[in-house]
């Protein structure tokens, strides 16, 4: 076993940042990524998934697989269960490898700021980011505009920035930790009707 992904992408599906996600984000960072870099390094969103699989596992099986996890940080992120078991996977990563330390300070977490960060935990302000809220505009209209190239400029460098990232990253390891993700949200049963 190794490593299958460079880069796992952790979000919350709420408020806008899903749509700029799929809109924009994700087909420029592996457009980016192609020009910075043979062969094109992986990225995995849980939008790719494939059908019938246990979402659940595949997730975890994802990031334990994953060199380098990119957050896109919004104040829902803290909010979702889902998001921290990820990023308390990853974390409980760095300190098995004594990164993100005194000793190391690099780690395997790059944040990227959405929208916000007023309302984020204070611990969470520890950590260094990319700020992406100038250029977080989720409609497909915004592909239209001037202010796109910027959008694409910024993503050129973040994807320099995590290739070099993903060179520095330690081999993989069988016995990376996870963090037990919350249980699946259990769908109501559908009612019965009444005669």
């Amino acid at each position: 076993m190794s490593y299958k992904y460079d880069f796992f992408i952790s979000y919350c599906r709420y408020g806008s940042v899903q749509r700029w996600l799929i809109n924009h984000f994700l087909g420029k960072l592996k457009e980016c990524l192609a020009d910075q870099y043979a062969p094109t390094p992986t990225v995995y969103v849980d939008r790719t998934m494939e059908r019938a699989v246990h979402w659940p596992s595949n997730l975890q099986d994802a990031l334990r697989h994953s060199k380098i996890m990119i957050q896109l940080l919004t104040p829902q992120y803290y909010g979702s269960r889902w998001c921290m078991a990820e990023q308390k996977s990853m974390r409980a990563r760095e300190e098995m490898l004594g990164v993100a330390s005194l000793e190391v300070s690099q780690g395997l977490i790059y944040p990227i700021l959405y929208s916000d960060s007023e309302n984020f935990p204070l611990e969470e302000k520890e950590r260094s980011w990319v700020d992406f809220k100038d250029v977080a505009h989720p409609d497909p209209v915004y592909q239209q505009s001037r202010k796109y190239l910027r959008f694409h400029k910024r993503v050129n460098d973040l994807a320099a920035d995590l290739v070099r990232l993903s060179k520095q990253a330690p081999p993989w390891q069988p016995d990376w930790p996870d963090v037990d993700p919350p249980e699946p949200p259990l769908m109501p049963p559908p009612q019965i009707p009444r005669f």
